[in-house]
């Protein structure tokens, strides 16, 4: 390729490079407007909630006017009558009574609403004008950690702008090298080529001129060839040099790309969603205690306003920041939406798209590894602690801004003594002296909060960076943390049965992980997750990845069970397809139990063997799960109303509602009668569900009998005390003091011995420490071996 191709081409990398980076600058721009009018519509929607209450207070004032003026011109009416003596008499009376009590209950309203008027105007308004000036100080604050962490991903971006540009400078010596070495070594075959020629064509003279001039040739031939022959050996120099500076040049670009993407994933995905709660915090918390003052002061008002408002009293109920959030960032998809990821962009004839782990690199890049790890190490346990010391501070500003102090139902109790409604007002939020002080406390720890969102932000942008850098040169240089025997089988197992595919990874583990730890959680697939977390489980089962792998807890079992609900409805053919719907419809109507489960199993039996096996895995499993319908409220009609609408369609043309209730009864018999349904293992070689949430597989054996769960803990234990006796135990010292925060966790101090028996999971370990048995934080000691090594 000419010069000024190469140079076309140089410049097409960059362009494409720049629009990359101008769409991301596009974006986070479009976000901070996004946020200013969603912090513009709030400070709108407050005023016209303060100018709504005001204007109703001045109607309850004079509403109030008019009934006293109403009950004053008939009581008047009454006062004025000559006989007083006719006048007790008639007040026994029962019309005169009712009239009696009529007046009052006029008086008795009209102070009510004067109560009412106060409220509004002493209590709510200001309530209003708090959370205005709240929510416009916390969105300042919030804009500058977002005008921050924006700042910093551009930073990154240079970074890998100025990398990138000097790899291709570095590749683009190195070629030239190579081509000015090349051409060194034609000259020097030319001027060889040239010697032995001129030697042939030499004709006889003279012996004693002939003898001259061969040497004066052979002299000049001679200091030719050396000439080369040095040029050659400084291209040759320079070609090696120019080549060792173009490798490493595009390990530092590969690693910046890696660090790169990793960052701009990191704030996507997290840094925007802890934004938007940063510009909510306390928001919709105060806005339902205020709207909770006006709720509180209609109900005792009058009890029979009830049905108009309830409706408001569901909208406060529904305040939620996470939902609000989800919203917002669902409406405007296109801007929070992550980018595409960078891709590598090689130099002209540069086929390498990996990290060069070779020498006279690889000595360094182990030292780098191990250099990064060890940081990695200190740095994941510092933002840990800065992370608690986050979390305890939000939790107290929940405390303060969730306080419950709207009853207002004393305002509306009155005592023989008539007293005044400006009395009985006094007592209310807005005129405690405390305010004062519980506002001074709120912004001194809302700083305080700020100050360590930003720490642990900074912190989690730097190890997120470095944890990039630090895999993927672990990826490279094929390093592997040693892991036990009893994790290697079990690993061995899932490989197995992946390779068969008999039940779907993200199938098989979900039911897994919520058998092991969900069979009680309450609403279990009737409450939604997180859309995020959902999201971010479905993508690493779409890599391959088992992310609820191992014993970890740390899941939210709603999106868990999402994401399963998901997969079902995703699949492009349906669990249940469309040419059985009419069959299985018919027998429903069925309403011998016994008799509906017989002819099911015949329709379901023409399906494919895969099919039935996935089938049975899954009814196995809900039957389970509805067997502690007490404890998480679900029982097989609530399940099969969950699982319905994701298992089977209503095709087109029939009426959705009534055979949506149909498809429920369906799924409910399914559920129930599982195992009368589907094939036995016998029947049907394959994968079958256990009660502890594993899989077994099933095939032709002498006694063709299923071991029962309690054979399958044993052997369980008997394979987990096997891999003990197999594994050997290593040592370990403590790094940092460490204070068990359960029973299971062992608490020892920095440089203590420890006895690591085996991997519990990525970040604990199974050991002893002091003749005691529990689980020990990798992050917290240093394994003996990597001492050694």
């Amino acid at each position: 390729m000419t010069s000024p191709a190469k140079f076309k081409k140089d410049k097409e990398i960059i362009a494409e490079y720049d629009t990359q980076v101008k769409e991301i600058r596009a974006q986070l721009t479009e976000q901070m407007k996004c946020l200013d009018q969603q912090c513009e519509l709030r400070v709108q929607l407050l005023q016209d909630l303060q100018d709504f209450f005001r204007k109703k207070a001045e109607i309850e004032m004079d509403y109030s006017r008019n009934l006293e003026k109403l009950a004053e011109r008939f009581l008047a009416k009454t006062r004025s009558t000559k006989d007083q003596q006719f006048k007790k008499d008639q007040n026994v009376l029962s019309p005169v009574n009712c009239w009696n009590l009529l007046l009052n209950q006029v008086k008795r309203e009209s102070r009510d609403h004067t109560t009412l008027s106060d409220i509004y105007l002493n209590n709510i308004i200001p309530r209003f004008v708090q959370v205005s000036e709240d929510s416009g100080r916390l969105f300042k604050k919030s804009k500058e950690v977002g005008q921050q962490l924006q700042d910093d991903l551009m930073k990154v971006l240079n970074e890998l702008y100025s990398v990138m540009k000097t790899y291709h400078m570095y590749n683009a010596d190195s070629i030239s090298a190579q081509s000015k070495l090349k051409e060194a070594e034609k000259q020097e075959e030319k001027q060889i080529g040239k010697s032995v020629k001129q030697e042939d064509r030499q004709t006889p003279r003279s012996p004693d001129s002939t003898a001259n001039v061969r040497i004066e040739e052979k002299h000049v031939r001679r200091s030719s060839v050396k000439k080369i022959e040095k040029m050659k050996e400084k291209r040759q120099a320079k070609y090696t040099e120019n080549k060792l500076k173009a490798i490493k040049a595009r390990n530092e670009y590969l690693l910046a790309l890696e660090a790169t993407n990793a960052s701009v994933f990191k704030y996507y995905i997290h840094d925007l969603s802890d934004l938007i709660d940063c510009c909510d915090l306390g928001y919709h918390a105060s806005l339902n205690r205020a709207l909770r003052t006006f709720l509180s002061a209609e109900l005792n008002l009058e009890q029979s306003k009830h049905e108009g408002l309830d409706a408001i009293e569901n909208a406060v109920e529904n305040l939620d920041a996470t939902s609000d959030k989800q919203r917002l960032m669902e409406m405007y998809n296109n801007v929070f939406c992550p980018p595409m990821k960078f891709e590598f962009q090689p130099h002209m004839g540069d086929m390498a798209s990996q990290l060069c782990a070779q020498q006279p690199v690889q000595s360094e890049l182990v030292q780098r590894c191990q250099q990064l790890q060890s940081r990695l190490s200190t740095l994941k346990i510092e933002n840990e602690e800065v992370k608690k010391t986050m979390e305890a501070t939000l939790q107290t500003i929940q405390d303060i801004v969730t306080v419950e102090d709207f009853d207002v139902s004393d305002c509306f109790q009155y005592s023989n003594s008539m007293e005044s409604v400006k009395s009985t007002v006094s007592e209310t939020f807005m005129s405690k002296p405390s305010i004062a002080k519980r506002r001074a406390n709120q912004q001194e720890t809302e700083q305080f909060y700020f100050t360590k969102m930003k720490e642990y932000l900074e912190g989690r942008n730097l190890i997120t960076k470095l944890q990039a850098k630090h895999d993927l040169l672990q990826k490279t240089l094929g390093e592997s943390q040693r892991t036990d025997c009893s994790l290697a089988r079990r690993s061995s197992t899932v490989r197995k049965q992946d390779s068969s595919q008999a039940i779907p990874l993200v199938v098989e583990s979900c039911i897994r992980f919520i058998s092991r730890h969900g069979l009680q959680h309450e609403g279990i697939f009737r409450v939604s997750g997180s859309q995020v977390e959902v999201n971010d489980i479905k993508n690493a089962f779409e890599r391959g990845e088992d992310p609820l792998a191992g014993d970890q807890n740390d899941h939210d079992m709603d999106s868990i069970a999402g994401v399963l609900k998901l997969y079902f409805r995703g699949l492009e053919h349906p669990l249940f397809p469309k040419d059985i719907f009419h069959d299985l419809m018919a027998c429903v109507t069925m309403d011998n139990l016994q008799e509906r489960a017989l002819h099911i199993r015949k329709v379901l039996l023409v399906l494919p063997k895969t099919t039935l096996i996935i089938m049975r895995y899954l009814f196995a499993f809900l039957n389970h799960l509805s067997q502690f319908s007490e404890e998480n409220m679900m029982d097989p009609y609530n399940l099969a109303i969950c699982f319905g609408p994701s298992l089977m369609s209503v095709p087109e043309g029939h009426d959705q509602v009534s055979c949506q209730a149909h498809v429920n009864e369906l799924i409910k018999t399914i559920i129930i009668q599982h195992e009368n349904i589907f094939p036995s293992p016998r029947e049907l070689e394959g994968p079958v569900y256990s009660r502890g949430g594993s899989m077994e597989d099933y095939c032709d054996s002498p006694h063709g009998e299923t071991t029962s769960v309690e054979d399958s803990t044993q052997d369980v234990t008997a394979e987990h005390h096997t891999s003990d006796d197999e594994c050997e135990p290593i040592e370990a010292i403590a790094k940092f003091d460490y204070v068990g925060r359960t029973a299971r966790e062992l608490s020892f101090k920095k440089g203590a011995s420890l006895l690591l028996y085996q991997r519990a999971s990525d970040d604990w370990w199974e050991g002893r420490h002091n003749g005691i048995d529990g689980l020990i934080p990798h992050q917290y000691i240093v394994v003996q071996d990597t001492l050694i090594s």
